[in-house]
């Protein structure tokens, strides 16, 4: 089965989110479990981030159901960040934001912490 596991940033961005939307964290659990079944790309609703200059898989999920949004299903605006190690089954996550307040993902922060 594949683990999951986050960086420090992650959490901190998680619990600034969830002061805001008090859904977010059930949210969180359920993409967990679809990322857990189905942890590559999945085009429409996730892509890989290319162009990084590391070996490191990074996928973007853009369309995520939140309760926190009733009516809007997946177009909550919320995005995810995370890294795909396939060999050791592992998924990391790295961001999570929501498109309101960033208009993309701290490739920086993806570059300071993988290769």
């Amino acid at each position: 089965m594949i683990s999951i596991e986050s960086l420090e940033d992650y959490d901190k961005d998680l619990k600034r989110l969830s002061k805001k939307y008090r859904t977010l964290e059930r949210d969180m659990e359920v993409i967990g479990m679809v990322l857990r079944t189905h942890p590559d790309a999945n085009p429409t609703f996730s892509f890989r981030l290319d162009g990084l200059g590391i070996k490191t898989c990074v996928i973007k999920v853009k369309k995520i159901a939140s309760q926190s949004f009733k009516g809007k299903g997946v177009q909550s605006g919320f995005r995810l960040v995370y890294a795909y190690f396939e060999q050791e089954e592992k998924i990391v996550y790295i961001e999570l934001y929501h498109k309101n307040e960033k208009a993309k993902e701290d490739r920086a922060r993806i570059k300071r912490n993988f290769k």
